[in-house]
């Protein structure tokens, strides 16, 4: 185990000594990567580094929670991002966020790329709106070295539809290697974290276990599950977004994935070398997850669902008890696309509007979400926070409420 340590600037250029299961007691920061984040409940940042094949943990417990958590809303976030930062937008790669669960204080990881190499940072958004970088150096950490890391060479198949020539960045897949999924998402729960990523064997999806304090230890299981649309088991991609629950009476990870299978992984599975089936529920068509965030609504516990490519779905908790599992065999045989009359299967929830495209999407306080939202007409990203029960922002509609004539009576 890494005591928590404090370290000086001049550490920062020093290299950490990593092995697996056990940690040099002097080790210095040495994050080349910030891009998962996620909190204890106690204010633990955990911040996945995926070059490194690392997870550290940095003590952020000492803040106090506002009178009253205030909605934090910010134009172009990714330019007043890259100002402070001094680099242009376009050298600038936004690729997580996370709330503190007490200070309401928002925490945003991004990439700052330039002359063929890119640097991590870990912006900080304050209830007043104001942004600053994180000084990390200030700040004392655990670190914990993945177990079965990913090698740094092998990369994807660049691949593509249609009868048009590729585009470059078709071709540029073909640079990005399988390692950059080594931590695609991490949740915390009663003192152990929970990983999804990819490991290094020809079964690559993977969901790791560790405690918190870090103690060197951790367990890493293989992921099968059967996708739907695809008509097949599926060993590879990983989980893209995952949420703890309570469902049929055990407490059970329910797990997102890329076209968009809904599955359950009962946490006592999570063991080390274990090979689990995932139990598919359902499919609610094509589309790549990026957040999984649970909230109360009508007195009743959700998970809200975003994508890259579709509306956000909303799914009711309750509605995964004594859910039909699927697979193979049991539906049609062939792919599936979303235009059959057979999709969505076993879909208990719904598609919920929402104007924009949510990027990133987590709670604040108990009452809003704060999103980093792509505006569908300028192409700004802005940080939105709005009332969960309607997560939106009106100002791009037209409709008939708009119209003066429609308030004449009152």
């Amino acid at each position: 185990m890494l005591n928590l340590k404090t370290t000086g600037l001049a550490s920062l250029l020093c290299a950490a000594a990593f092995t697996s299961g056990a940690f040099a007691q002097d080790a210095a920061l040495d994050l080349k990567f910030a891009g998962a984040l996620e909190f204890s409940d106690t204010g633990t940042l955990f911040v996945g580094d995926n070059y490194n094949g690392a997870i550290y943990a940095f003590d952020m417990s000492d803040g106090a929670a506002p009178t009253q958590v205030a909605l934090v809303n910010i134009g172009d976030i990714d330019v007043k991002i890259a100002d402070t930062l001094g680099v242009p937008k376009s050298a600038l790669a936004i690729n997580d966020m996370a709330v503190h669960p007490i200070t309401a204080e928002i925490y945003i990881s991004v990439s700052r790329i330039g002359n063929f190499k890119s640097a991590p940072a870990i912006m900080k958004v304050a209830q007043d709106a104001s942004i600053s970088m994180l000084d990390l150096a200030s700040v004392p950490f655990e670190v914990q070295a993945l177990d079965h890391y990913p090698d740094q060479e092998t990369t994807f198949r660049p691949r593509g539809l249609g009868q048009g020539e590729p585009l470059i960045r078709d071709i540029a897949k073909g640079e990005i290697t399988l390692s950059s999924l080594a931590i695609m998402d991490m949740e915390y729960h009663e003192g152990e974290l929970f990983v999804a990523g990819v490991a290094f064997d020809n079964f690559l999806s993977t969901l790791r276990r560790m405690s918190y304090p870090f103690d060197g230890s951790q367990s890493a299981a293989n992921v099968e599950m059967y996708h739907i649309s695809h008509d097949q088991f599926e060993t590879r991609a990983p989980i893209r977004a995952m949420s703890i629950q309570k469902v049929d009476g055990k407490t059970q990870l329910v797990a997102a994935y890329t076209c968009s299978p809904i599955v359950l992984i009962d946490l006592e599975e999570i063991v080390d070398g274990a090979k689990i089936s995932a139990r598919t529920l359902m499919d609610y068509g094509n589309g790549q997850p990026l957040d999984l965030v649970s909230y109360s609504a009508q007195g009743e516990e959700m998970l809200f669902l975003t994508s890259n490519s579709r509306s956000p779905h909303v799914i009711p908790v309750s509605s995964l008890n004594d859910a039909q599992t699927y697979t193979k065999g049991d539906l049609p045989e062939g792919g599936k696309s979303d235009m059959m009359p057979i999709m969505p299967v076993g879909d208990t929830g719904k598609a919920v509007m929402f104007d924009g495209m949510s990027l990133q999407i987590d709670n604040l306080g108990d009452a809003l979400f704060v999103s980093l939202t792509r505006d569908m007409y300028t192409g700004s990203l802005n940080m939105d926070s709005n009332f969960n029960g309607f997560p939106n922002r009106l100002h791009n509609l037209v409709a008939e409420f708009d119209f003066p004539q429609y308030w004449e009576d009152e």
